[in-house]
C-alpha cells in the first residue's frame, strides 16, 4: 500500500522516494520495528486507509535540528510530522487540513511534554503549508534547506503551532 502511494504521481513530486519493496523495507523498516525513534501512522478516513503520518521528536535527530538551526531554533520536546494524502481520489476534498487537525490532538495526546509542533515544507509546496495554515499552524520562518526533490529550489516554510496553556483561551 505505502509502496503504491509512493509511487502516486502527487505524492512521488513531493517525497521523491524509491517504491521498490527494498526501498520501502529500507526506509520505513526500522520505524515500524522500533528501531528508530518516531512513528508511521496509517491515517483512515471511514476506516479506509488515506495516507501515512509520521511523527517524531526533533531532538531525537540531532542532524535534522543541526540543519534547521540557522532557520529556526527547536526548543525542547518539539515534534515534527510528515505527512501525505495516498489515493489521488482523495486530494483536494479538503481532507489535509482535517488530517493534520488531528494529527496534532494526537502529539498533544501521545507527547505530554511537547510544547510545539514544528514543520518546515518546500516553498514550492503550496498545498501542504496551506493545509498546515487551515490546520492552525502559522508561518515562523523561511530559509533554505535540502529539498527532499532536487528538482526544486532550497526555500522551506517553517510552521509551527504550540500547546495552549491551560485555562489560557484566545
Amino acid at each position: 500500500m505505502l509502496a503504491g502511494w509512493l509511487a502516486e504521481p502527487h505524492v512521488r513530486r513531493w517525497w521523491n522516494h524509491e517504491t521498490s519493496p527494498e526501498a520501502v523495507q529500507r526506509d520505513f523498516g526500522p520505524t515500524m520495528r522500533g528501531e528508530e525513534p518516531g512513528e508511521d501512522l496509517v491515517v483512515s478516513v471511514g476506516g479506509t486507509p488515506a495516507g501515512l503520518l509520521q511523527r517524531a521528536r526533533w531532538h531525537d535527530f540531532p542532524g535534522y535540528v543541526e540543519k534547521i538551526a540557522p532557520i529556526v531554533a527547536i526548543p525542547a520536546g518539539a515534534v515534527t510530522i510528515d505527512y501525505l494524502i495516498g489515493p489521488p481520489e482523495l486530494t483536494g476534498r479538503g481532507l489535509g487540513p482535517r488530517i493534520l487537525a488531528a494529527a496534532v490532538t494526537g502529539v498533544w495526546q501521545h507527547y505530554p511534554d511537547a510544547t510545539a509542533i514544528i514543520v518546515p515544507v518546500c516553498a514550492a509546496n503550496r498545498a501542504s503549508w496551506r493545509a498546515l495554515e487551515k490546520a492552525g499552524f502559522r508561518r515562523v520562518a523561511s530559509g533554505d534547506l535540502v529539498p527532499d526533490n532536487p528538482v526544486d529550489p532550497p526555500l522551506h516554510h517553517v510552521h509551527r503551532i504550540d500547546r495552549e496553556e491551560p485555562g489560557c483561551h484566545p
